[in-house]
């Protein structure tokens, strides 16, 4: 990593409350905060406002953002039993940062899907950082860089915030994170705890294409880099990437590519 590139992870870490917490920095933090809010709620000063922060919204601050944490009673409802707010947070700088800050016009809080692979990406770069031997600061450099760039494409490919465009993009984050495994439509539907008949409207609305077409595309995609780097028997293929028998990968494989497995085989290895 040269220096006109430099990133580095001050402090990395996850936080639980159970009692009521109050954070308070009219002068903001003097490094760049990324926090995400993984359980419960809070109120943070956003834009100048306080405003309710609830769980799968990221903040993003700047050095010098005024920064208003509250965590107490009045963000539950009445007869909630006790007050439970969990956060990622990541104190950052380095140029690569500022540039990275820079290069476009972010909001301040995003709503974003809580899946396991950006989750993941929180919870390894906190493993990295706390490393008591054989830390490396370029390795957690890296793992910062790509939660940045991951946090950008939650803002491209994500639909409008809205409550039906996020229920979408909770489906599209389940077929992409479940696809090398068997499912049904009604898993998918069950996982945002709708309609089979919403989920596949909401889903067609948001994305123009089925949830069906969609799985298939994201497991087509698998298998023909498997078909090409890969010296896997191709109908071990179609049964590692999700695909139920041979007849109908081989099907479908044909339909997308203009060839069969076994052709797409023979081609993509002279190609190299």
């Amino acid at each position: 990593m040269t220096q006109s590139t430099t990133c580095h992870v001050l402090s990395a870490g996850f936080s639980f409350h159970r009692k009521p917490f109050h954070m308070s920095h009219s002068h903001g933090n003097q490094n760049y905060l990324i926090r995400l809010q993984t359980e419960g709620r809070s109120r943070a000063m956003i834009d100048g406002v306080m405003t309710p922060v609830e769980s799968g919204d990221i903040m993003l601050f700047a050095p010098n953002d005024p920064y208003y944490l509250i965590i107490d009673k009045e963000e539950y409802p009445v007869g909630k039993p006790r007050i439970e707010s969990g956060d990622y947070h990541i104190f950052c700088e380095g140029t690569w940062i500022v540039e990275w800050w820079e290069r476009a016009q972010r909001p301040s809080l995003l709503s974003v899907p809580l899946s396991e692979n950006f989750l993941g990406l929180f919870r390894q770069l906190i493993l990295e950082h706390r490393r008591l031997s054989d830390f490396s600061p370029a390795i957690s450099a890296c793992y910062l860089q790509i939660l940045c760039m991951e946090i950008d494409r939650l803002i491209t490919d994500q639909p409008a915030i809205t409550p039906k465009g996020y229920l979408a993009y909770r489906m599209k984050q389940y077929v992409e994170e479940h696809a090398t495994l068997p499912f049904l439509l009604e898993d998918v539907a069950a996982h945002v705890d709708i309609s089979v008949s919403r989920a596949v409207h909401l889903f067609k609305e948001a994305f123009g294409t089925s949830i069906i077409k969609y799985v298939n595309d994201v497991r087509l995609e698998m298998a023909r880099e498997r078909i090409t780097f890969s010296p896997m028997p191709l109908e071990q293929v179609a049964e590692t990437c999700g695909f139920a028998n041979y007849t109908y990968f081989h099907r479908v494989f044909r339909s997308r590519f203009g060839m069969s497995p076994r052709q797409y085989r023979v081609h993509s290895r002279t190609q190299v």
